[in-house]
């Protein structure tokens, strides 16, 4: 027989195997697919890009696997540990471990889900592939940050911290929140709002910013990740404009769709953001080059236009976005400062140099109102007298971050909204958290907010230690960068020695 090409594999391997029962009505089968009002009339029109199949599939993740655990292996044998910049850049890498990482099994979770409640089998196939991706992508992740475990503190128990600490739940609640969605909207908070418009703020900068400060064993994760979130991009795009091929009333639906999810995944990344400006120690470009970068050129010059065609604009409240691009790394990382002690990372205030380029790569705010902040912040701590905040903040309902924000044409005024649901009011950070609030209320009155979780008691007993040991946190996981164990084993480990080597 002749061999079959690629795409004749392709259509085997999913249509020529599936199947309709004659025992169960499909819409039994099949349920999830249409309660949220999405109308398709015709899924074979469903055409996965890459065209997969599973014998392909396999041998291209074996082969990334086998680069990137000989580089992993190497840079542990070879302590590469010590070649880092400066140990400040572990906090970045802890962060990413305990907010990234769970978010990936997360996806892995619901992809799966899809792999078998999707009505197409072309895409209950991509779906499968998908869902295998991301659990790829939690244990490479574990396996190449957790070699850090043996030497540095913070690492241990980053699952339970996930579920527990107070700005974790920033992440967990954009989990929570994708997971109990129905299938249309998961694919467009995920495989569309998140991977197709905002993954490269996360995974390139960031781990460009891994090779610029020694880790080469990240970096390489970064990059064998990126092949897969390129096709997870692709996949994202093309699932949307199939459903909106469809039928008409699917617009608004999506649309609704693309502004709650950009909103809730931009508000996550405002982590990412206090990493790239904060926690490199080798700087490789701010967030708000990024942001330029990596949406406003990219998605407004780029994809809304085309989308246009298809009556979708860009997201809503996308112009507060834009608004605080110089901004938002400052306030998000001035409240990890802040709340210190109960962090599983050391965080400290930035060097001289650093503070030069920020003045540099934020002319219009950094000097005004951020720069005398951390001068004084340092004052303090040079005189024993480190600054920690002595309370509990108030958390936006919806993205669970600290009212910290300010107003986007008022740097100098805390933006605080709210709502009242059934005789109870509920605070938010900003409009866009307040709008997605008020599209679904029910959904996130519901919302376990750690703030509220510590004064009823429910999180391991009244105190701060009972607290922070309920959390995970060990002796040395928080706290100050100077004062902390893992600087003085750098410094230990990097002190000259005798007859000048190291």
């Amino acid at each position: 027989m002749a061999k079959l090409s690629m795409r004749e594999r392709y259509r085997a391997l999913t249509r020529d195997l599936d199947w309709t029962p004659t025992y169960v009505d499909s819409g039994r089968f099949y349920p999830f697919t249409r309660y949220e009002g999405i109308k398709i009339h015709d899924w074979d029109a469903w055409e996965d890009p890459f065209r997969l199949t599973v014998d392909a599939y396999c041998k291209y993740q074996a082969e990334k696997d086998k680069k990137l655990y000989a580089v992993i292996d190497s840079f542990a044998q070879g302590q590469g540990h010590l070649s880092l910049s400066d140990g400040r850049y572990l906090s970045s890498l802890k962060l990413f471990l305990q907010g990234v990482t769970p978010l990936e099994y997360m996806a892995h979770r619901h992809f799966a889900f899809l792999a078998r409640h999707l009505d197409c089998p072309g895409a209950r196939f991509a779906a499968l592939c998908q869902s295998i991706d991301e659990l790829r992508h939690t244990q490479t992740e574990i396996h190449t940050i957790g070699q850090y475990n043996k030497y540095y503190t913070g690492f241990h128990d980053w699952s339970k911290m996930h579920d527990r600490l107070w700005y974790l739940s920033v992440p967990k609640s954009f989990g929570d929140d994708g997971m109990s969605a129905g299938p249309f909207e998961f694919l467009t908070a995920i495989s569309f709002s998140f991977e197709y418009l905002l993954t490269n703020l996360l995974f390139v900068p960031f781990m460009s910013g891994a090779s610029f400060n020694g880790d080469l064993a990240t970096m390489t994760f970064g990059f064998s990740a990126q092949s897969d979130e390129s096709r997870h991009m692709t996949l994202g795009l093309d699932s949307v404009k199939f459903i909106l091929e469809q039928d008409e009333v699917n617009v608004p639906i999506v649309q609704d769709w693309i502004d709650k999810w950009f909103w809730r995944a931009y508000r996550l990344l405002g982590l990412v953001a206090a990493m790239m400006d904060y926690m490199l120690p080798k700087k490789v470009m701010s967030w708000q080059e990024a942001f330029e970068l990596y949406f406003e050129d990219q998605m407004l010059n780029g994809l809304f236009p085309d989308l246009e065609f298809y009556g979708i604009r860009p997201p809503r409240h996308l112009d507060q976005a834009i608004a605080e691009k110089s901004r938002l790394s400052h306030e998000v990382y001035w409240t990890l400062y802040s709340f210190g002690f109960g962090t599983s990372f050391n965080t400290t205030a930035p060097t001289a140099e650093e503070m030069d380029w920020m003045s540099a790569s934020y002319p219009e705010t950094f000097d005004r109102y951020y720069r005398p902040r951390w001068e004084r912040a340092v004052r303090m701590a040079e005189a024993g007298n480190r600054f920690f905040y002595p309370g509990l903040p108030m958390l936006c309902q919806v993205c669970q971050i600290p009212t910290i924000f300010t107003e986007a044409d008022d740097p100098t005024t805390l933006s605080t909204r709210s709502s009242e649901y059934r005789g109870e009011r509920f605070n938010f950070c900003s409009d866009g958290c307040k709008w997605v609030f008020d599209r679904e209320p029910e959904k996130y009155v519901q919302a376990w907010l750690p703030v509220h979780q510590v004064l009823q008691g429910n999180c391991g007993g009244p105190t701060l230690p009972e607290v922070l040991t309920w959390c995970g946190l060990r002796e040395g996981d928080s706290g100050e960068y100077l004062t902390s164990p893992d600087k003085a084993s750098w410094d230990k480990w990097h002190a000259p020695t005798v007859g000048g080597g190291r």
